[in-house]
């Protein structure tokens, strides 16, 4: 017969012996998970002189085809699962056929944040390069992508939408302009997927070397707050301000739904400070573009990232 002591060692070891047996537990993050540091202005500003050089990428035409195949590559290179959606709809041409990028990466719960730009050139302007006006925005979520992609889960999904059809084709109208993003909005909201949506964050003209972000009056005042925060901690509040316009822009459709959303974008883009005179012009090109206004504004869209998931 064993003793009570002896029965109760035997115990004691028993369990002792299983839980060195287990794998030993991963230590507990500590912090936001993505870090805005690691995002690389200079990276952005590489990707957006590689779209730039496929040359212009007008809807409906073979570049915007290219730029589009070209785009979804870059995010599969990343590490993100990335699709072109193609779609038909109505325009000054009659029935075209229009191509939203698309890219997802899964979280750890319920609802999404959207991240935006659009990648269309206008048409119509001899020499037009779209450096600014849309490779900059678009440069930027790519590494945007690249650096969610090796950061920890967040715990909501993230989508990354580059939008087509952005620019009219003669003027702005219900069946001309923001193509991508209507039909983007009208397919979220059809589906049950808009009801999801924690923030939809467009980006547009944010490379100008001397930034002036000019965020729209059409915008969700959280959000609007948000990047004031977002800034100030990043010590980069003095290169943001509250526009008195209000801006026709890819975020609008969601913002018109219902869906918060915000348009981060440089309307001061010219000759001096305050004029927008470069805007649709062959001016916009590379020579204009700043690394270090690129990572600004990508420091700062991870920093509103991680207060979005800080929320309950």
């Amino acid at each position: 017969m064993f003793g009570k002591n002896t029965i109760r060692a035997v115990a004691f070891c028993l369990v002792l012996l299983a839980a060195c047996r287990q794998k030993p537990a991963e230590p507990a993050r500590s912090g936001p998970p993505l870090d805005p540091a690691a995002f690389d202005g200079a990276r952005a500003l590489r990707e957006a002189g590689d779209l730039v050089a496929l040359g212009p990428r007008d809807s409906a035409t073979a570049g915007a085809e290219a730029a589009a195949k070209h785009l979804c590559e870059r995010l599969q290179a990343a590490g993100v699962e990335a699709s072109i959606d193609e779609f038909k709809a109505q325009s000054p041409l009659g029935e075209t056929v229009f191509r939203n990028v698309m890219g997802r990466l899964p979280g750890g719960g319920k609802g999404r944040v959207l991240l935006a730009s659009h990648y269309d050139t206008k048409s119509g302007i001899p020499g037009f390069e779209g450096a600014n006006d849309s490779a900059s925005s678009s440069g930027a979520l790519i590494e945007l992508a690249r650096v969610m992609a090796k950061s920890p889960e967040l715990p909501f999904e993230v989508v990354f939408v580059f939008f087509d059809g952005e620019e009219c084709m003669e003027h702005y109208g219900v069946f001309d302009g923001l193509q991508g993003s209507r039909y983007l909005a009208k397919k979220m909201l059809k589906n049950g997927q808009a009801a999801d949506v924690k923030a939809m964050i467009l980006m547009d003209m944010i490379g100008d070397r001397d930034l002036t972000v000019t965020l729209p009056r059409n915008s969700t005042p959280a959000l609007i707050s948000m990047v004031f925060d977002a800034a100030r901690e990043d010590g980069t509040r003095d290169k943001f301000m509250l526009s008195p316009l209000q801006i026709g822009d890819d975020h609008d459709p969601f913002f018109s739904a219902g869906i918060p959303a915000i348009d981060i974008i440089d309307f001061h883009f010219g000759s001096a400070p305050g004029r927008n005179d470069y805007w649709h012009t062959p001016a916009d090109s590379m020579d204009k573009l700043s690394a270090e206004s690129l990572g600004t504004v990508g420091r700062v869209v991870l920093r509103m990232v991680n207060k979005l998931a800080a929320e309950p």
